[in-house]
């Protein structure tokens, strides 16, 4: 089976202050394939470059050296606009904040990207409600996001980040902003979806507990990203 991504020495440096200061490193070395249907988890401490390594794999950002592929194509040789037709039907994003539209209802928020992709009103309409009822909320479509609660917002943006059939969803602290029952329920929605959907997701968290149940689990120490057996 062909990795949905993979990575070949990928690596990031920023400069901080030109010709006084040593780049700053934040991946090193980094090679990893992701099948379909895994749930993979990234842990580490704040800093160690977790959410940069999933900003590169998911073409937000583009690494120093190395190389990403999506189904086995190249995303470095990639213009920016080929580059985010391309990312708008392959991938999907949950972030640590919610990122919705406030003046949009939930279900508007949802219907955009699939618009984008060129579906009609009509089409994005019932896609986009189809997820939102997946995901629990059939009875909160109309509400604005100041009208939901925290759990309920980032049950959005699940709902958003599927909105295209996705290969794979990245989600960075997806719980990080919300309380302990809040975090326990987004969690076993996206296991429920890995499960029953085989939707394959890598998540960066901090949330030790809730990476153990990951097919596998990675950690990021200071760039460098190592297998765990045990966590």
């Amino acid at each position: 089976m062909d990795p949905l991504v993979r990575c070949l020495n990928i690596q990031k440096s920023f400069t901080i202050d030109r010709g006084s200061s040593p780049p700053l490193h934040v991946l090193r070395g980094i090679n990893l394939e992701i099948l379909g249907g895994e749930f993979i988890s990234v842990v580490g401490a704040s800093g160690s470059g977790k959410s940069t390594l999933l900003h590169i794999l998911g073409g937000l950002d583009r690494p120093t050296e190395g190389e990403v592929f999506w189904l086995e194509k190249n995303i470095g040789t990639l213009g920016d606009e080929e580059l985010a037709r391309l990312r708008g039907g392959t991938v999907g994003f949950v972030f640590q904040f919610h990122h919705l539209l406030p003046e949009f209802s939930a279900l508007e928020n949802v219907m955009i990207p699939i618009m984008i992709q060129a579906k009609s009103t009509g089409e994005a309409a019932a896609r986009a409600t189809r997820l939102l009822n997946r995901v629990g909320l059939q009875d909160r479509l109309r509400h604005r996001p100041s009208e939901l609660s925290g759990g309920e917002q980032q049950r959005v943006a699940v709902a958003r980040a599927l909105a295209n059939n996705p290969q794979i969803v990245f989600a960075d602290e997806p719980t990080g902003n919300l309380d302990s029952v809040s975090s326990q329920n987004l969690h076993e929605l996206l296991r429920e979806l890995n499960r029953t959907e085989k939707q394959t997701f890598l998540i960066v968290t901090h949330n030790e507990r809730f990476a153990r149940e990951s097919s596998r689990i990675f950690r990021m120490t200071d760039g460098i990203l190592e297998t765990v057996v045990e966590i």
